[in-house]
């Protein structure tokens, strides 16, 4: 079955991503509006991925996350402002993705544990991890490769940066083995464009993916130094061996 034609006002709320070549000839537009994204994690890498993926059109959103809005997280954590401080910041984020762009679908998903995760995956297209804590980024890790499924990946700490596509090609445990001694954003600190840049890398590798365009970072790992502005793209080594090449 084809997939629906585009409506006048959705032709011209995406004109410009239209105007791109490679987007237009693939019918990006199309295969994202009949995606499911789940995004897990709604804080300095999550908000710019759900208003990114939100404004690009994603048919569904599932907005993941059990935290609330505070004081500390506004310098970064874009989709938030001071009167949602106290508020949950999934309502908050599905709510702001509803205003960005009526076209696409948003909920607000429970608690992600390994008895909610599997059931959260059921129908969806890509799954993308914005979480900031090592139990969570495991947890998806392994439920998504158990499942076969590719997901994205980042993180953002201090002055630097990573994003890659995980699945079957490498995983995150093919390039952490296991969890590290990282200090979260409350523990060492995080100046607030270097998750917004991440998270915006993150949301366009989705986009690559989900649209059928460009060379999405499979297997391959993004790196950067906000200090230095140097950025690096390191090859994985396959599943079976370990860290990088």
């Amino acid at each position: 079955m084809s997939a629906r034609p585009l409506s006048r006002p959705e032709l011209r709320r995406y004109s410009r991503a239209l105007l791109v070549p490679e987007w237009l000839d693939a019918g990006a537009q199309e295969r994202v509006r009949s995606a499911h994204v789940l995004v897990v994690g709604a804080g300095g890498l999550g908000s710019p991925v759900v208003a990114s993926l939100a404004g690009a059109g994603v048919g569904t959103l599932t907005v993941a996350d059990d935290d609330r809005v505070d004081l500390s997280n506004l310098h970064r954590q874009t989709l938030y402002a001071t009167p949602d401080v106290g508020r949950p910041k999934a309502e908050v984020a599905a709510a702001r993705a509803q205003t960005i762009n009526p076209h696409v679908q948003v909920r607000v998903a429970p608690r992600v544990t390994p008895q909610t995760l599997p059931g959260l995956l059921a129908g969806v297209t890509l799954v993308v991890d914005a979480t900031d804590n090592f139990a969570a980024r495991y947890l998806i890790a392994d439920t998504c490769a158990a499942q076969g499924r590719e997901w994205i990946w980042g993180a953002a700490s201090g002055t630097s940066g990573m994003v890659s596509v995980f699945g079957p090609h490498a995983g995150l445990r093919d390039v952490f083995p296991e969890p590290g001694d990282d200090l979260s954003c409350d523990e060492a600190g995080v100046l607030g464009p270097v998750p917004a840049l991440t998270g915006q890398l993150m949301a366009l590798e989705a986009l690559k993916v989900l649209g059928g365009v460009g060379e999405p970072l499979r297997g391959r790992l993004w790196t950067f130094d906000a200090l230095s502005g140097r950025a690096r793209t390191l090859t994985l080594r396959p599943p079976g061996g370990s860290g990088v090449l």
